[in-house]
């Protein structure tokens, strides 16, 4: 009985949350993103989430054709747009085609191929459906109130919170290695990935 109810809380610990704020834009975030998130999330999935919000420092704004101004500008507000619809649509795959965006010299013009890559049950019709009937920018006014209620409030992108929670000592950590944290803060018996060694990269803001 003790190690079946052993190997029962061993399977209940849950996964580190990484949720990141972000711009599709935002030269920092793509590093972060490209260097940082997806090979940790690569390697160590099986023990910690994800979460995209791009937003970031965007503003919500009440009139104009478009409801939303950008830090990097018309074209990032519609990158923002064009992820929020493709997180919505794609589900499991939606990281994959993030990345692949962001990676991409080009992000917004990678997107079609970057979905029919990773997610071809999606069609692009139902991305740019989302775009223009309005289901994207509820999709995005909720990004602005996840990004708006952080607490502490957001002051650069890329912002990353660990089980909901944003400190200056993760921060650091995950800049670093974002691989070593996601380890550290795992609660439950480190995976064989977790002997990995540690990447030390440049960091910066948007």
């Amino acid at each position: 009985m003790e190690v079946n109810a052993t190997r029962t809380l061993l399977q209940s610990v849950p996964p580190v949350s990484v949720t990141l704020y972000y711009e599709s834009l935002c030269p920092a975030c793509r590093v972060f993103i490209t260097q940082q998130l997806f090979p940790t999330w690569t390697m160590l999935q099986d023990i910690m989430t994800v979460t995209l919000v791009p937003y970031g420092n965007a503003k919500e704004i009440s009139s104009g054709n478009s409801p939303f101004t950008c830090q990097h500008g018309e074209p990032e507000c519609r990158g923002n747009l064009i992820e929020a619809c493709i997180i919505h649509l794609s589900k499991h795959s939606a990281f994959q085609i993030i990345y692949c965006m962001e990676s991409a010299a080009d992000v917004l013009g990678a997107a079609q191929s970057c979905l029919q890559l990773y997610a071809p049950s999606v069609s692009w019709s139902s991305v740019d459906s989302c775009l223009t009937t309005g289901l994207g920018y509820k999709l995005m006014h909720a990004n602005a109130a996840m990004t708006r209620a952080l607490n502490p409030p957001h002051t650069h992108v890329p912002w990353v919170t660990f089980n909901g929670e944003y400190s200056t000592d993760y921060e650091d950590k995950a800049m670093s290695s974002l691989f070593h944290l996601v380890c550290q803060l795992y609660k439950g018996p480190k995976p064989p990935a977790c002997t990995g060694a540690q990447v030390k990269l440049d960091r910066s803001f948007c």
